[in-house]
């Protein structure tokens, strides 16, 4: 049953032995098996369009590790894609996207509830991993949060400091709010019927969270996080949420409470000592060790483990990454982080 997987056994906030593990990223370029299939793809996206073989990386993993958790194997800008911007990959340079910086460039957009045709091969690969994942295996869905998307959409690929969004956001506030609250409306749309194919658990990724300060991560961060999982709990009242703010330092504090998640996962630029005093009072918490520690391994690995799970061992914890696995890790490290979490009792 559900209940008795160790996930969805932290994330009810029961404080166990042992913390449930899974890793970000954990289907991907550092497994000689992802890059196989990833050939055999012909390209990224065909790979997360591609349900047979979208399948078969999210499994990857959890035939090697025996992780708690396979989180389906999609991308973030996906929904951009299925909103109607146009979506391609640099090769060693990452994702680009048709830009939206106009009222008119967001009137060429398609609304929330025409996402759903396009998106029908990540809702296939669901299903298949709900029947074929290990009966103890937890299976996420996920989303990025709207301001980590529009931050995209705006600037057509990634940015360090997200500037063209925080431009927009400051000089054409209309078209930018109307921006954020397509994506969150769509967001609503695509978790819900990832949870109707089969996911249990849904994770939200912001991962450009640190950037808003002040009234505009209030604005612009939490409350459509709030919008999101309030809506996905109303369609689907027994299923976690996971909300990810990543680097909101001081905003982290009461993030649970002010959305409604069930769980808030941390990035490793805070400690997990002051994430147990200021994050975990409120329930779950996931993290946080950094990813360096896949790539360089050792005792400062082992050290380093043992020292978050005992910091958070007074209450729910998932134990993870602070970010996701980079493509230089090592496999080994990744099992040597999972055998040291399975050996350090709480």
């Amino acid at each position: 049953m559900a209940e008795q997987k160790k996930i969805m056994r932290a994330l009810a906030g029961e404080t166990l032995d042992t913390p449930p593990i899974w890793m970000m990223r954990q289907a991907g370029r550092y497994l000689p098996e992802y890059k196989a299939t990833r050939a055999q793809a012909g390209d990224f996206l065909s790979l997360c369009y591609n349900p047979e073989l979208a399948t078969e990386v999210t499994l990857q993993p959890i035939r090697r590790y025996g992780f708690d958790a396979a989180i389906l194997f999609a991308d973030i800008l996906l929904l951009p894609q299925a909103l109607g911007a146009d979506l391609w990959f640099v090769t060693g340079e990452g994702p680009r996207l048709s830009t939206v910086t106009t009222a008119s460039d967001f009137a060429k957009l398609k609304g929330a509830s025409d996402v759903h045709d396009h998106l029908a091969p990540v809702y296939q690969t669901v299903r298949n991993l709900a029947s074929e994942l290990p009966k103890e295996t937890t299976l996420i869905g996920f989303a990025g949060a709207p301001w980590t998307v529009a931050t995209y959409m705006i600037a057509g690929q990634g940015t360090p400091d997200q500037a063209p969004a925080h431009k927009l956001r400051v000089e054409d506030p209309a078209t930018f709010d109307a921006l954020i609250d397509l994506i969150t409306a769509s967001t609503i749309e695509y978790l819900s019927m990832q949870i109707e194919a089969g996911a249990e658990v849904v994770k939200l990724f912001d991962s450009w969270a640190g950037s808003l300060k002040g009234d505009a991560f209030q604005k612009y961060s939490l409350e459509p996080a709030k919008k999101i999982i309030t809506a996905l709990k109303a369609r689907h009242p027994n299923t976690p949420i996971i909300a990810f703010p990543r680097e909101a330092g001081d905003n982290y504090i009461g993030f649970a409470k002010a959305t409604g998640a069930d769980c808030v996962a941390l990035d490793n630029s805070v400690s997990a000592d002051w994430g147990a005093a200021n994050v975990q009072v409120d329930g779950c918490v996931q993290g946080n060790l950094a990813s360096r520690h896949m790539v360089t391994g050792g005792q400062d690995l082992v050290d380093e483990t043992r020292a978050i799970v005992k910091a958070f061992k007074g209450g729910p914890h998932i134990f993870n990454l602070g970010h996701g696995i980079t493509p230089d890790a090592d496999p080994a490290n990744v099992q040597l982080m999972i055998d040291t979490v399975r050996e350090t009792t709480a």
